[in-house]
């Protein structure tokens, strides 16, 4: 797990195994004893596990909850698993500021599991009023004995009854900026530049969107001929994990160009993206998996030859199966490439339009991709610029004379957007950018794809969509470059 950032003082620290035993054992040594070998619950145990491989590698949240592992859960067990984890991720930074001063020794390090237990013990019992605080805390304290460390036992059985006890936080009538991010579990440094970026207003209400599940889509309208597969309703009172179907069939039985579910911020990209040319005859989509923004593209113009690439094998594989399963008879089927976006084979030749919906911080998504505020640090978003304008600068390379190339992230950060942007226009000839306006307030709202369009998405003729600001989707940014 990444060392907290120094502004952040009360979050508790993992540690590595054998030196922070010892010091979880001293912590516990003069605590009361809680029973011994309570059962732990499927959903506990797959939360627990799932928070673990989050906090020691590089996996995501996502992949692993909707990985094998949990399909052996029942339908109720994997939903409470899902909250779980999506909720100790995204309120760790807050659940670690109510834990640090209940601690004998704040500042010395914790084991990660032990860590861990704490914050879905904590989790629980602040956040979920149909867990018995019982089983919040007998489940965690077993889990800490399951993880090999009966030592602590006693030192996570203590805690936890200590927040028990303690009295509900009253409202404050004015909070600063520290107050306000570790209350909504962001980092200070993350918080701080999106007061300077875009006022105190639209970063409370960032935070705010952050802290909640990912809402239904409301931006777009389905057509009567391809309606949107949607989530199966849940039926334990936990949030159902969402899910990503394709559209094959309209009600009839009728081949339609297949769509996917995704957020209204992914979708409105995919969207501009396709409509930026009106009948492109090739199109290279650079960084296309998972492969969502591809369809739509494959979708609006079916009769053009489509390349989509990536330079992760196993995304492009996955991408490779999504696009087959989802290609529509008499339509031309998108061909995927594994490479570089930089090194792309020099035999591709030129595009009429290209989509460079880069890799980014993400920051944009952290309802959705919660781990992020736990990894991510400022020096992070400079190695990511580096690696966009060189991205942005090899497609320009690629646009025909008369294409379109819309570039894109979900990051809020300007480092990756607006001045991505500026960099590739001084670097690269005869490129001219284009406002946003016409295509967003005029061919797609025409084209009746859009229910109602939220006003003030556009900054100087490019797309910034900022989550429970100005929009309620995901955080996304995007600008038009044109080659005359």
């Amino acid at each position: 797990m990444p060392k907290p950032p120094s502004s952040n003082p009360r979050r508790i620290k993992p540690a590595m195994q054998n030196s922070a035993q010892k010091s979880s054992a001293s912590q516990g040594s003069a605590q009361p004893q809680p029973p011994v070998h309570a059962p732990i619950t499927p959903a506990r145990s797959a939360a627990f596990a799932i928070l673990l491989r989050v906090a020691d590698t590089s996996a995501h949240s996502d992949d692993l909850l909707h990985g094998p592992g949990m399909s052996a859960l029942s339908q109720a067990d994997r939903n409470l698993a899902h909250t779980l984890v999506l909720g100790v991720l995204r309120w760790q930074i807050a659940l670690d500021a109510r834990i640090a001063p209940l601690l004998q020794r704040p500042d010395q390090a914790l084991p990660t599991p032990v860590a861990t237990a704490l914050r879905m013990g904590a989790f629980q019992l602040l956040h979920l009023d149909r867990i018995p605080a019982h089983a919040a805390l007998s489940e965690s304290v077993e889990l800490v004995r399951a993880a090999g460390h009966p030592h602590a036992a006693g030192m996570v059985n203590a805690i936890l009854r200590k927040l028990t006890r303690q009295p509900p936080s009253k409202p404050k009538l004015y909070e600063t900026t520290a107050a306000f991010a570790e209350r909504l579990a962001h980092p200070l440094w993350l918080a701080n530049r999106w007061v300077q970026n875009y006022g105190r207003a639209a970063a409370l209400a960032i935070l705010t969107h952050d802290q909640a599940e990912p809402q239904p889509n409301t931006l777009f309208a389905p057509a009567p001929s391809q309606p949107v597969l949607s989530a199966v309703p849940s039926t334990s009172g936990y949030p159902e994990p969402s899910g990503s179907g394709l559209i094959a069939s309209d009600t009839e039985g009728v081949s339609t160009p297949a769509l996917p579910h995704l957020d209204d911020g992914s979708r409105l990209v995919a969207e501009l993206a396709a409509a930026s040319h009106p009948t492109p005859t090739r199109i290279w989509d650079t960084c296309a998996a998972p492969g969502g923004k591809t369809l739509i593209l494959s979708a609006r113009h079916p009769s053009a030859h489509l390349l989509a690439t990536d330079a992760n094998p196993r995304r492009l594989q996955a991408l490779t199966t999504r696009l087959e399963a989802a290609t529509v008879a008499g339509s031309t089927p998108p061909q995927t490439l594994h490479t570089d976006a930089t090194q792309l084979p020099a035999d591709a030749g030129l595009f009429d339009l290209i989509l460079c919906d880069v890799p980014c911080s993400g920051t944009g998504t952290l309802s959705r991709n919660p781990e992020i505020r736990q990894r991510l640090q400022p020096s992070d978003l400079a190695r990511q610029a580096t690696r966009q304008r060189e991205i942005v600068t090899a497609a320009l390379a690629r646009l025909a004379p008369g294409g379109h190339l819309l570039y894109s992230t979900c990051s809020l950060e300007p480092e990756e957007n607006e001045q991505v942007i500026a960099a590739a226009l001084a670097a690269v000839p005869n490129i001219i950018a284009q406002s946003l306006d016409p295509i967003l307030n005029h061919h797609l709202s025409t084209a009746g794809l859009l229910t109602a369009l939220p006003a003030d998405l556009l900054r100087n003729g490019q797309l910034r969509t900022l989550p429970g600001a100005n929009f309620q989707g995901d955080g996304f940014f995007a600008a038009l470059l044109h080659r005359p």
